[in-house]
């Protein structure tokens, strides 16, 4: 007789990055700008730059096989399988000063950034 294994629920996963209403309001209105349609908004992290990384933001017009998708507030977002560890805990957004605006990175993960703003050091995040 095999004895019958008990699986314990999952406990939902969080969501790998947020948007601020800032952000998901420009992510719209970029999107309805566009050329042709999307499927959402692809998010990685590259090698580059004087601190190691880059963030990457990008059109996306399909998903691709691996990619996590999140949807915040109407946004979807793909994210690079390579990038899912380096993103935990995210949110992204968007700022307007007098000079300049840009989507900005808040990333518990990231451990130090360049002077200009342009590239970061990022660990993965550990797990718990």
């Amino acid at each position: 007789m095999q004895a019958e294994i008990q699986l314990r629920p999952r406990r939902p996963r969080p969501q790998v990055v947020t948007l601020s209403d800032a952000a998901a309001a420009r992510v719209r209105e970029i999107m309805d700008r566009a050329e042709k349609p999307y499927a959402g908004l692809r998010v990685g992290v590259k090698n580059g730059g004087c601190a190691g990384q880059e963030y990457v933001l990008d059109y996306a017009a399909a998903a691709d096989p691996g990619d996590e998708v999140v949807v915040d507030k109407g946004v979807t977002i793909l994210i690079e399988p390579k990038a899912v560890l380096f993103l935990i805990g995210t949110e992204i957004d968007y700022e307007v000063t007098r000079l300049a605006s840009k989507f900005v990175f808040r990333n518990p993960n990231q451990t130090d950034a360049c002077g200009c703003g342009e590239s970061v050091t990022i660990q993965p995040a550990a797990a718990d």
